[in-house]
């Protein structure tokens, strides 16, 4: 398709061509694109229709994660057909989110687990914090059927001035801003609880996982054995109002975290004309390369990508989301207990 030309992509896989470029128009640097292609080449095959290697595939896809550019601009920069570069994300991203996401998204270890309460301790001063919960929304195409409406999200079409569609990504998220389980898909309308009951973390979660440990999350998940919220009343005590502090510096990590992945792959912010069964694998596959990105800490750099990253509006503000994080939490007692123990504790030993 080149026709012999000089493409745009042959000067980005030069090697003289400069490491912060290739930062800029990629979001990570050359030896993490050498090491993304290096754990992908023995599960994508080469086209041979086409001829096209397997490093091109995954430079196709990553480009198009990271810009969201449209296609017929991927297709001149890299000489494929539109339909070509279309394949090569899907295929790309299938193949991270079903090779890699084991290796590079799971739940940690017990040692992990040990250190990453010590650290969440010494953040906040909480016990036994395993993670940081959040949930954020990335713009979708709906369905014509059978149920387009549960995919609308009325608080965005609020802010946007015109009908927003989105799924839902739940990430439970580290001391260190990984991601440590996701979950994907479920339709915008639902609210953070009902997304959480909905989750794989919520039926491991009533097998044993949690027993003495917390998950951390926002006013919009219900208080459980197992998930540790804010207290949500008008009125605060002042040993209550210290809590909520706390709370919020670990709460801050998750969206952090969401804000960097969204930063660095902004196709999570536009409506990427992916169809539904698709955007779960692209976005299972832009978590599995935030990941591989802040583990081998390439710099994230927004200032210079040149989009501007809009911050998700809290869904729990929302009075139904309100309603039945109380209905939940007045059911678990033994949960408000132990909140109240952790605030009193907080408290006492911040006074010595």
């Amino acid at each position: 398709m080149s026709g012999g030309r000089r493409l745009w992509w042959d000067d980005c896989d030069g090697s003289d061509y400069p490491e912060e470029e290739f930062r800029k128009e990629f979001r990570m640097t050359k030896s993490t694109f050498e090491l993304v292609c290096s754990e992908l080449r023995s599960v994508i095959s080469e086209d041979d229709d086409e001829d096209i290697p397997v490093k091109k595939r995954v430079a196709v896809c990553i480009r198009r994660l990271a810009t969201a550019e449209p296609f017929r601009l991927v297709s001149k920069r890299f000489g494929l057909s539109i339909p070509t570069c279309r394949e090569s994300v899907i295929v790309v991203c299938s193949a991270i989110r079903n090779v890699l996401m084991p290796k590079y998204l799971r739940w940690p270890d017990k040692n992990s687990l040990r250190k990453t309460k010590q650290e969440f301790e010494a953040i906040s001063g909480i016990p036994n914090v395993v993670g940081s919960i959040s949930t954020t929304h990335i713009p979708a195409t709906p369905p014509s059927s059978p149920s387009p409406a549960a995919y609308f999200n009325k608080k965005q079409t609020e802010q946007n001035g015109k009908a927003s569609y989105t799924v839902t990504l739940q990430g439970v998220i580290d001391q260190n801003g990984f991601f440590t389980d996701v979950s994907i898909g479920w339709p915008g309308s639902m609210s953070d609880a009902q997304v959480l009951q909905k989750s794989a973390l919520f039926q491991r979660a009533n097998g044993g996982l949690f027993t003495g440990v917390w998950v951390v999350g926002s006013k919009g998940y219900p208080l459980m054995d197992w998930v540790l919220v804010p207290y949500n009343r008008r009125r605060l005590t002042w040993t209550q109002h210290g809590f909520n502090e706390k709370i919020s510096e670990i709460q801050r990590v998750a969206k952090e975290a969401c804000r960097r992945l969204k930063g660095r792959w902004f196709c999570l912010q536009k409506n990427s004309d992916f169809k539904l069964q698709d955007l779960g694998f692209v976005v299972g596959a832009c978590c599995v390369l935030h990941n591989i990105c802040e583990m081998r800490g390439d710099g994230f750099d927004s200032d210079h990508w040149g989009f501007e990253f809009v911050v998700d509006e809290d869904e729990d503000e929302e009075e139904e989301e309100e309603e039945m994080a109380g209905e939940v939490e007045s059911r678990s007692v033994s949960s408000m207990e132990a909140r109240d123990a952790i605030a009193h504790n907080l408290l006492h030993h911040a006074c010595y």
